[in-house]
């Protein structure tokens, strides 16, 4: 198909993409959804996420290279003095959906903003999705078990001797 066959069924470059993405979200968002009602716990929820977003790019390989070059395009023609991305919400919104249910719950610690949590989710979601367009099958599977272990705090093993009493705390002077 030529660019010119496809400006006559779209009239601007604006609306392919926006078709484009509709399209994206009507096949995502679903998925994504019944991901994260797999399970209960928020990190089981978070990780069956990722999995699923990880099996729609195995599906769908253009989509990683789609976001990327929607990302791109959205940061070379600001709006606003700021990159309009136009590009696929589903996983945002799952998040953010996934973070409020657990602040409901009691699940996050008092304090945490859940928009907050879910923008650092996303920034980590966000990056799994440009190092699939880059990276070979082995590579980017370990990839995303490491973002798992960061989400589920397994990453980082911790120290067997951890002292909860510091040099610093113990010099603080009490009022």
């Amino acid at each position: 198909m030529t660019s010119g066959s496809l400006y006559h069924y779209f009239p601007n470059k604006s609306e392919l993409l926006g078709a484009a993405v509709e399209d994206i979200e009507r096949i995502a968002a679903p998925r994504l959804r019944d991901a994260a009602a797999q399970a209960d716990d928020v990190v089981e929820r978070l990780v069956a996420v990722l999995d699923e977003a990880s099996r729609m790019m195995r599906e769908h390989p253009h989509l990683a290279g789609f976001d990327r070059a929607v990302r791109a395009d959205s940061h070379q023609h600001p709006r606003r003095g700021r990159p309009n991305y136009p590009g696929p919400k589903a996983l945002r919104r799952t998040i953010i959906e996934i973070l409020r249910d657990a602040q409901t719950a009691g699940a996050l610690p008092p304090g945490i903003d859940p928009r907050a949590a879910a923008g650092a989710i996303h920034a980590l979601a966000r990056g799994l999705t440009e190092r699939a367009a880059t990276l070979d099958a082995d590579a980017y599977a370990a990839t995303l078990a490491s973002a798992k272990g960061l989400i589920s705090g397994t990453l980082f093993a911790r120290p067997a001797n951890h002292r909860r009493s510091t040099p610093r705390r113990r010099s603080t002077p009490n009022p």
